[in-house]
Formats: C-alpha cells, sequence, structure tokens
C-alpha cells in the first residue's frame, strides 16, 4: 500500500492551498511582497521564519482577517476572495492561534460547537445529547482520548489542543494552521500533539504548522517554506533539509556562533539564599550567585522552578528561609519589596504577566519606575520619552517610537521592553524565566547577547529555561530541580545534556 504523503507525489500532486503573488502594507511598512505559498493536500507544511517575517500577516490574509494588496488565492483549485473569516471558515480554512480561543467555563462539547450549536426540541434550548454524542464520534475516527462532558478550564494544556482541533474539523476544515502549538505544553503534550498531527494527515487534511523550535518540524513537516523580511526565500521537500539550513534561509547568514563568547569576570557572591521554601510547593532551596556569574536553571515542566522565582520576588510567600543581596538580609514579602532592593523577574508568559499590551512602550518600561525618576505624581512626557528612547537604543529596540504600542512589536523586542523595565531600576539581581519563548533564532542571539552584557555590568542572573542547548551554551553553572527540591548544581563543561535530564527526571535510588 502507498502511503497519503507517496501517493500524492506521484500522482500529479494534489494542492489544497495555492497562494499567488501576495502583498501587503500597513501604512509604509512592506509586510509582504510577491510572495506565493502551496500546500500539497495531505502534508504537514511547515512555516516558518524570524519574528516580523509576515508568517502571521500571511496566514490572517488566509483566514480573512486581513484583505492582501494583489494576489490570488486557490483552495482545493477553487478561486476564492476571502473576505472575512466567516468565508474562510465556509472555504475549509480552520486557524488555531497560540493563545487558544476556547470558553473555560463549558465542556468540551459546548466548545467543539460553540456558535453553531444543534437546537433542541422546545425553543431557545440546545440539543446537549446529540453535541456529545457527534464530539464522541469525532473523537473517536480520529482516536482522540477526551471526554465531551470535562469542563474546559479543567483540562490540561494538550487536551485543550483537542478541543480546537474537534472545533475545526466540526467546521469541515480541510486546511488546519496550528500557530506555536507546542510553546504552552510540556515534552509529554508536545509529543500527543505530533500523533494528533500526524492523524490529521492520515484523514488526508493539510495542516500548516509555525513553529520556532526547528527541532519539532525536521521530525514532522513534509514540507516547509521559510519567510524572510515579507518575501518567500525558500519553499520545498522537508527531506533536503536540516536545522543549519533552515536557519540560514530565515536569517540569510551562518550562525555559527550562536551563543556569543563570554569573557566576564565572575565576582564576589552577589545574591545568598539559603533554604527557600514556600507554600507553592518550593522546598528547602539553597545557593549563591555572583556578581557577572549566569546560573541556569533546568527541571521538567512542574519541577518548582517558576515557584522559586516567585518566591525569590515577593509574589509567593516564603515560609521559610532567607535572602542576602550584597551581604544584606532582604525581607521581600511583595513584589514592591523586590524592586525597592534591586530584583528583577521577567516572567515566562510576557503578554500575560509581564507587559501591559494596549500601552505605549514608554509606559511599560517607566511603571515600576516613577518613583525612581522623579514622576510619582506628575508624569513629564517629554523627559519620560527620552529616558526611554535612550535606554532602548543601548539595547537596540526595533520600534516606531515610545509612543508605539507594545503589542505591534516582535516577541524578541517585546521581551527587550522588559529588560529595558529592569535596567532602568537599576536591577542588581534579574531572574529570567524562559526568556526566549516564542521568539525566532535570530532574536533569541541577542538575548543572550544582553545576557551577557548585563552579566559583564556584575548583574547577577539566574537563568530558568526548559531548552537544555540554552543553558549549556550560556550558564556558568545549571542547578537542577524536580519536585520543589534542588537535586544538582553542575558545570556544563563537565556535565551532558543526558545527565541534566537524568536528574530532572528520574529519582534517586535510596
Amino acid at each position: 500500500m502507498i502511503a497519503v504523503a507517496d501517493r500524492n507525489r506521484f500522482s500529479g500532486v494534489e494542492i489544497a492551498l495555492r497562494m499567488r503573488g501576495i502583498s501587503k502594507k500597513f501604512g509604509p511598512m512592506q509586510a509582504l511582497s510577491d510572495v506565493s505559498f502551496t500546500v500539497r493536500r495531505s502534508t504537514v507544511h511547515a512555516l516558518v521564519g524570524e519574528n516580523g517575517a509576515g508568517k502571521s500577516t500571511l496566514m490572517k490574509i488566509l483566514a480573512g482577517v486581513y484583505q492582501p494588496d494583489s494576489g490570488s488565492i486557490e483552495i482545493n483549485e477553487k478561486l476564492q476572495t476571502l473576505s472575512k473569516p466567516s468565508e474562510a471558515l465556509a472555504a475549509g480554512i480552520s486557524m488555531i492561534y497560540q493563545e487558544l480561543d476556547l470558553a473555560e467555563h463549558l465542556t468540551v462539547a459546548e466548545n467543539v460547537f460553540l456558535g453553531m450549536e444543534l437546537p433542541g426540541r422546545l425553543p431557545f434550548t440546545m440539543d446537549q445529547k446529540e453535541m456529545i454524542a457527534r464530539t464522541t464520534e469525532l473523537a473517536k475516527r480520529f482516536d482522540f482520548k477526551i471526554d465531551p462532558m470535562a469542563v474546559v478550564e479543567e483540562l490540561a494544556m494538550g487536551d485543550c489542543q483537542i478541543v480546537e482541533i474537534l472545533k475545526a474539523l466540526t467546521r469541515n476544515a480541510s486546511i488546519i494552521v496550528m500557530d506555536e502549538p507546542t510553546s504552552s505544553l510540556s515534552e509529554s503534550e508536545a509529543a500527543m500533539l505530533f500523533e494528533l498531527v500526524r492523524a490529521l494527515r492520515e484523514q488526508e487534511l493539510s495542516v500548516i504548522y509555525i513553529s520556532h523550535r526547528l527541532e519539532e518540524i525536521v521530525g514532522l513537516a513534509d514540507d516547509v517554506s521559510v519567510l524572510r523580511d515579507g518575501r518567500m526565500v525558500h519553499s520545498g521537500s522537508m527531506a533536503t533539509l536540516d536545522i543549519p539550513k533552515i536557519v540560514h534561509h530565515m536569517v540569510g547568514r551562518e550562525l555559527k556562533d550562536f551563543f556569543p563568547a563570554r569573557n566576564v569576570n565572575i565576582g564576589a557572591i552577589r545574591v545568598k539564599v539559603r533554604n527557600l521554601s514556600s507554600g507553592n510547593g518550593v522546598e528547602s532551596i539553597s545557593f549563591d550567585i555572583r556578581k557577572g556569574e549566569i546560573l541556569g536553571m533546568a527541571g521538567l515542566i512542574g519541577a518548582g522552578r517558576t515557584q522559586v522565582a516567585r518566591a525569590l520576588f515577593g509574589i509567593d510567600r516564603k515560609t521559610s528561609g532567607a535572602i542576602e543581596l550584597d551581604g544584606c538580609p532582604l525581607e521581600i514579602s511583595s513584589p514592591t519589596d523586590a524592586i525597592t532592593n534591586h530584583i528583577a523577574f521577567l516572567t515566562e508568559d510576557r503578554k500575560r504577566t509581564g507587559l501591559c499590551l494596549e500601552l505605549p512602550c514608554s509606559w511599560n518600561v517607566t511603571l515600576p519606575n516613577l518613583v525612581a525618576i522623579g514622576m510619582k505624581s506628575i508624569i513629564q512626557p517629554g523627559r519620560e520619552n527620552k529616558i526611554v528612547t535612550d535606554i532602548a537604543r543601548r539595547i537596540s529596540i526595533k520600534w516606531l517610537g515610545p509612543q508605539a504600542q507594545v503589542d505591534s512589536l516582535s516577541g524578541g523586542n517585546q521581551q527587550k521592553i522588559l529588560i529595558a523595565r529592569w535596567l532602568l531600576a537599576e536591577s542588581k539581581f534579574m531572574i529570567f524565566d524562559e526568556p526566549t519563548r516564542g521568539i525566532d533564532v535570530g532574536a533569541k542571539k541577542e538575548v543572550y547577547s544582553l545576557l551577557n552584557e548585563l552579566a559583564a555590568e556584575g548583574k547577577a542572573i539566574l537563568l530558568i529555561s526548559s531548552e537544555l542547548p540554552e543553558l549549556f551554551g550560556i550558564a556558568d553553572r545549571i542547578l537542577v530541580m524536580r519536585r520543589g527540591r534542588l537535586v544538582g548544581n553542575v558545570n556544563p563543561e563537565e556535565t551532558t545534556q543526558e545527565e541534566v535530564m537524568h536528574l530532572a527526571a528520574v529519582e534517586a535510588t535510596q
């Protein structure tokens, strides 16, 4: 029997989607220039590129959110005009965004049929029994393991992805676009998602898969297209590419020195933590960080890494333990105490817990610093803009100016806004929780360079990351956590990623 992908390849190639000559401008900015994009039926097609390359704009045109200035779209060989999202849905296009669009208080079945509920026998009622039955049947067809009567807010993130896929299938989607689908998933949930994507392909659907995690697409995609600066620079079979080649297409240069070299003189102990415990699962954590040192923290999701950061920053109240900065004991009972004592925290979810997305960049930088810059009672916009512009120039933020809304920036530049905030606060101890999550390879390298510069200034840095290559490439030492406890303190030059993973995942034998 010929596999689906092979059958398509050798039978004249059936095309699910063909976008030709797509161009789009926003004011003076050319977002897309003459982009052509073709997706074969029953394949997984990876779409990659740096932040700002045009991926989101191209997909929003496909979803009917934006209209192109020029170009055409064919879906299953039929020319389409997608002037609004409902027309894209009717044409078989379904978008699953990075931030899932679910009603958390409703059941799985209610979410699957949201907006197209099946009417009951009486007016203003729904046929719950039939919606549950159809959801069960559809899940069984794709071998999805999920309870249609479960409430969404009680589901794991991986199961929420299943609900979004079921929503798309209920609307008769033939092309499903997934935008960074594993950004919030554990390794086991991500593995499950990959099987779901393969199941969709086997059922003759086409999946457009957008991800910054290139190692994912190498093992999952049949084809790959690369956007750079609003232009399609490569499109072809995944079999002809590897990660270095994809990166070269994305950034137009080799990234041989992906992790910048460091030449920092590590000084005296700046941060001392002893027997730190919190009601959120942190148990008797002790470590030191020296001036100019980047201390990595590894561990599986749920190991307690973020909980350590929250306790250090005063978000979660510690139940025991002591914190010293430059030899001075600190009493941190709130984030205000932490900021006053020159501690910074860049959270793992910059959009939900870091930035005020609808406010100007300048406000996002100065918000916790108004007292320090002499604007506790009265804001001086001219002086504020100058202060923020100076610090933005220092770390090379790409923006339209300090009054630009922060959600208009790419992910990497949003991260830089947070770094600018804490530089303005003259932070001495900086906690970075997943600082490169959701940003492209070029922006990652810029963040690594910034971390090096901060270390060279004598800052003490705690770097929490789920990416072991990142920790091995940038950290001086790596702490390993498991179930709220420290189980390792290793030198990256004297150990391996496998040994760190073993510490994080395997219980010690007694």
